[in-house]
């Protein structure tokens, strides 16, 4: 069975940074593509970013660009969301996903 278990979401004020992580259990991750999505209230949910399988490549939305930095430690099968100069826009809860499997998301606030 595989499964998706999200982590680090926290309140923050603007400007603070936030390491999300997501521990993937059940299939080998390197060998696939995998994202981050994130849904803010009353919001479609969106693409934040991902990487394909072999890291080649990445994508992010021009929201978070230069802001945001998706990777993997493929000896812990664990995709991490590293995200700096935090906006109030960024709240929401953020999943990560690989093919059609979702996590139960983390709640990331951004407010002062």
């Amino acid at each position: 069975q595989v499964q998706l278990v999200e982590s680090g979401g926290d309140s923050v004020q603007p400007g603070d940074s936030l390491r999300l992580s997501c521990v993937v259990s059940g299939i080998t991750l390197r060998y696939y593509p995998i994202g981050w999505f994130r849904q803010a209230p009353g919001k479609e949910r969106e693409g934040v970013s991902c990487v394909s399988s072999n890291d080649a490549r990445t994508y992010y939305a021009d929201s978070v660009k230069g802001r945001f930095t998706i990777s993997r430690d493929t000896a812990k099968n664990t995709v991490f969301l590293s995200m700096n100069n935090l906006k109030p826009e960024d709240t929401g809860v953020y999943y990560c996903n690989v093919g059609d499997l979702w996590g139960q998301g983390t709640q990331v606030t951004v407010s002062s």
